[in-house]
């Protein structure tokens, strides 16, 4: 035990010291309240919306809010509520809905629906916005300032979850947190890098570059399509960028540990590549780095002192995140417990897709080949 704990403390000193500093938030963006140039007709929002009655609303009056020009399209994608009738009560200017159909074989429900809206864009840039984002005053203005003045060609911000509950408060942070180990941000938005990533709740990228890459045919069969994205962008090579804010926010909630057991679960075993080989190494990597610490606070001094020191740097490593989301310090040192949680969903992920299941989102399951069947 002490040798394994002794590794343990190596590799967490190894992630607190090293230059790029994946678990940091120093990649954090603000609206700048002073800009009062909102002319935002360079700009159409693609908003692709599935059975989305009860977000739809608010997501669309903080567009409409944003300032003058823009267009917005909203491809309703075969939902069965309301949320069309929803978008055109509230009587939005410059807002155009396209009635989609259903996805071909080979293409992901969303993906689908953004290359039928993309069809329809003649602007400059293009927004791409889930349809449950919450987004505050001057944020997009702001966006496209900093697009540029830096000169980037693809820009996007992860939005800020809900942490009501406490297994939201235990799992999102941490959701968060390995997304950032997995896609350091500093890594992502250097050119020189060939590490690639985004948050599809929020994007802004050039129409051209899109263009560029094959549209949305590049992705049509990726379930993670917003950092499959950015590698395409990447790959012509044009500046990318990833941040965090407080001032983009979802709307919805995962409250129950189901809820979010389904969201990580859905694409786990896809950030593994499908492979068992990968899911062994990745799991025998997290059991040492999360309870192998904990084990060894009941051994020997020696060992204690070294796995007391190994979960003091996972927490100071961990707070960043724990801050960005207003939580009490102590959640800090929940980070071992929502581990192993991760550790079930990535081989409940595993599972699903060993049964013929690679996805499911929306009522909608994709099996290995990504043909499309409606959940029964």
């Amino acid at each position: 035990m002490f040798s394994l704990c002794l590794v343990s403390l190596l590799a967490w000193s190894f992630l607190t010291i090293v230059p790029f500093r994946p678990w940091s938030t120093r990649e954090f963006f603000s609206p700048n309240s002073a800009i009062q140039d909102v002319d935002l007709q360079d700009i159409t929002v693609l908003i692709p919306a599935r059975n989305e009655e009860k977000h739809i609303e608010e997501t669309l009056r903080c567009l409409s809010q944003q300032g003058s020009g823009h267009k917005i399209i909203l491809v309703d994608d075969e939902s069965t509520d309301g949320t069309s009738d929803k978008a055109i009560k509230l009587g939005i200017k410059n807002l155009q809905i396209v009635n989609g159909r259903s996805p071909p074989n080979g293409w992901s429900g969303k993906v689908w629906a953004l290359h039928q809206g993309f069809k329809e864009v003649s602007t400059p840039l293009v927004l791409l916005v889930d349809a449950d984002i919450k987004i505050e005053p001057r944020v997009l203005v702001s966006l496209l300032r900093k697009m540029r003045e830096d000169d980037y060609d693809f820009v996007s911000i992860m939005a800020l979850l809900r942490t009501n509950t406490s297994w939201e408060k235990l799992l999102i942070p941490a959701f968060i947190y390995f997304f950032k180990i997995l896609y350091p941000f500093a890594l992502a938005n250097d050119p020189r890098s060939r590490i690639a990533a985004a948050a599809g709740g929020l994007i802004l990228t050039r129409t051209k570059c899109l263009r560029e890459v094959g549209g949305f045919e590049r992705i049509k069969d990726e379930i993670i399509d917003d950092c499959a994205l950015a590698r395409a962008i990447k790959d012509k090579n044009k500046k990318t960028w990833i941040g965090l804010s407080h001032a983009v926010t979802t709307t919805r909630s995962y409250e129950s540990l189901g809820n979010i057991w389904h969201m990580v679960a859905r694409t786990a075993y896809t950030q593994l590549r499908y492979s068992l080989l990968l899911l062994i190494l990745a799991s025998l990597s997290m059991v040492l780095a999360f309870v192998v610490p904990i084990i060894g606070l009941f051994s020997g001094l020696s060992t204690f002192l070294i796995a007391l020191t190994t979960l003091a740097l996972m927490a100071f490593t961990y707070k960043p995140t724990i801050s960005l989301y207003n939580l009490p310090t102590q959640w800090a040192l929940s980070l071992p417990l929502g581990a192993l949680f991760f550790i079930m969903m990535t081989w409940s992920s595993a599972l699903r897709y060993w049964k013929g299941e690679r996805s499911q989102w929306k009522d909608r399951v994709y099996n290995k080949q990504i043909s499309t069947r409606e959940k029964e």
